[in-house]
């Protein structure tokens, strides 16, 4: 059954105004960060050649996400979420503010770069668990679905606009005039935020009775233990996003061992294109009542497109596949997420929202690092001569590329058998009935994570986390 099928777009649309002015400005804001996102990873290979020190910048932006998780969730629900996201966007600006200086006195250097961009990943931390613990408050159960598909759909087409219009503009106004049109496009979105109030959650502040602030650090972690249905689908997203960075890493090659590389810079661009048209998707249509039923099915997809896309060195049998594999990925992270914010208090959704992000960002360079070693091996097995040549080769053929390839296959089966598997799991698969929705600031009492699963202790020992 499809979600809120019997409302018109128009009562769509005025259910989800406020968030739809929030995403608004949100969106300029990205795509302004984006392009100068852009530009300076242009800058940098351009002073260094080095494609190492080129990476050091995503290390730069991932890395305090992942640090600072616990903090900046912890944080994030005793803060007001919409001052935390004005007052992480302006404080990131800085950054680029800085650099915009500094090259126009010409004294940038590389370094300059990575302490920048570590500086606003370090407000980045606070800003989007803030945004999207405010989902749940913005948006109503039923169009949780559509919020997170715009979200993605934002995402997409922040990336997919940035390399061609950062390009255009860099030879037009350069560097310095980027970071004008950046600075403006997010104080944008600053000024969007000011204009509106966000509803408050109906419960009041959270308290862990004789908490530490190591206990409140790490309670996201801890609840999410205590919920192991909660922690199963974070598990899959994370595998999810895992397996976006093996087909990142290894496509370049891969494609390049059939094509040429005016073909690959296509292909690169319709990946782009199968996020944006995801986003788009799920974001129209809302999804299905039960999300897990969604997940399954889209985890079930990515494992077929991943198969498909290692069968043959064909670029048609590629795109085929690895456009499906990007387009079902927004409605995965829709679907996941919709689930925790209708099941996650809201007050206690920036800790639990900053651990599941730091344990998905994680998920990408784990990506690049596991899959990109194993294709090495791979190569050799699959060659002309090689120990595979005369077994699988006969089906999915030899020579450069085909040990990549396999790889791909191997982790198209490991992805539809780790899904049938998991399946089986109730907690898991029960998790939207077992646990109950929380979302509009219903009141939930939930005891303490600490003792929710200890059965010796009596109802007294229960401390109520929302009352």
């Amino acid at each position: 059954m499809l979600a809120s099928t019997e409302k018109t777009p128009l009562t769509i649309f005025r259910e989800m105004k406020l968030f739809i002015i929030v995403w608004v400005g949100q969106l300029i804001a990205s795509i302004g960060s984006s392009i100068t996102a852009f530009a300076l990873d242009v800058w940098v290979y351009e002073h260094t050649g080095s494609v190492t020190q080129f990476a050091f910048i995503t290390l730069a932006n991932t890395l305090p996400l992942i640090l600072l998780a616990p903090i900046a969730g912890l944080l994030v629900d005793r803060w007001d979420r919409r001052w935390t996201m004005i007052l992480s966007d302006l404080f990131a600006t800085l950054a680029t503010v800085a650099i915009g200086i500094l090259f126009i006195i010409g004294r940038l250097e590389v370094w300059h770069i990575y302490l920048a961009n570590t500086f606003s990943a370090i407000f980045v931390a606070f800003q989007i668990p803030a945004f999207i613990a405010s989902i749940s408050l913005l948006v109503p159960k039923q169009h949780l679905g559509r919020a997170n598909g715009m979200l993605s759909l934002m995402n997409g087409t922040a990336r997919l606009l940035a390399p061609p219009l950062g390009g255009i503009l860099l030879g037009m106004i350069s560097l310095q005039g980027i970071i004008v049109l950046h600075l403006t496009s997010v104080f944008l979105g600053i000024a969007i935020l000011l204009l509106l109030r966000f509803p408050k959650a109906s419960t009041p502040a959270v308290a862990i009775e004789g908490s530490s602030f190591l206990k409140e650090t790490t309670y996201g972690l801890t609840y999410l233990v205590a919920r192991p249905g909660l922690l199963g689908v974070l598990i899959i997203s994370a595998f999810s996003i895992f397996l976006v960075g093996g087909v990142q890493v290894i496509t370049i090659p891969l494609v390049l061992s059939f094509a040429p590389v005016t073909v690959l810079g296509t292909i690169l661009s319709l990946f782009g294109v199968a996020v944006l048209v995801g986003g788009l998707l799920i974001g129209i249509w809302g999804g299905l009542q039960r999300n897990m039923n969604m997940i399954y099915g889209c985890m079930l997809l990515t494992g077929v497109s991943l198969l498909v896309a290692g069968l043959q060195p064909s670029v048609v049998v590629f795109i085929f596949g690895v456009f499906l594999f990007f387009l079902i990925r927004p409605i995965i992270a829709s679907s996941t997420q919709a689930i925790f914010q209708s099941k996650v208090e809201p007050l206690v959704q920036g800790r639990v929202f900053s651990i599941k992000g730091a344990i998905e960002a994680a998920g990408l360079p784990l990506g690049y690092i596991a899959i990109a070693p194993l294709a090495e091996v791979f190569e050799p097995l699959m060659a002309t001569d090689g120990f595979l040549a005369g077994s699988i080769g006969q089906i999915i053929g030899v020579g450069t590329g085909r040990g990549m390839g396999l790889l791909f296959i191997i982790m198209g089966i490991f992805t539809i058998s780790a899904t049938c598997i998991a399946y089986f799991f109730p907690r898991l698969r029960l998790v939207e009935d077992e646990l109950p929705d929380v979302v509009d600031g219903v009141a939930i009492a939930i005891p303490n994570p600490d003792i929710a699963t200890d059965k010796s202790s009596s109802n007294n020992d229960a401390v109520p986390l929302i009352s």
